[in-house]
């Protein structure tokens, strides 16, 4: 069985707790940077205001390129359903974290 680990990731200067799977840790660090940039785009860009907002943009952003790039390789799309699906989970979890951490 895995070990399960929790890490702190930054997203636009907040700090989040996320538990995963000791062999997931790399991913996860990797993903959290890569959605801290698209998110600092999208807060620079001053089209759109307030921290859910600009993760929900990021997301659907960053979904959509995997769709692009991932229609190359042929991914199902019960598989991308599956990707989307988790990362909305991984998403809401942490808003709501910090919406109880601001309370």
């Amino acid at each position: 069985m895995a070990e399960i680990e929790t890490i702190t990731v930054s997203l636009l200067g907040k700090k989040y707790q996320v538990s995963c799977e000791e062999e997931e840790v790399e991913i996860l660090e990797k993903s959290a940077k890569y959605l801290n940039k698209k998110m600092g785009e999208i807060r620079d860009s001053g089209r759109v205001v307030g921290l859910d907002r600009i993760a929900v943009m990021a997301a659907l952003n960053i979904i959509g390129e995997s769709i692009i790039s991932d229609s190359d390789t042929g991914l199902k799309d019960k598989e991308l359903g599956k990707r989307v699906e988790s990362l909305n989970e991984t998403l809401e979890a942490a808003l709501v974290k910090n919406t109880q951490l601001e309370l």
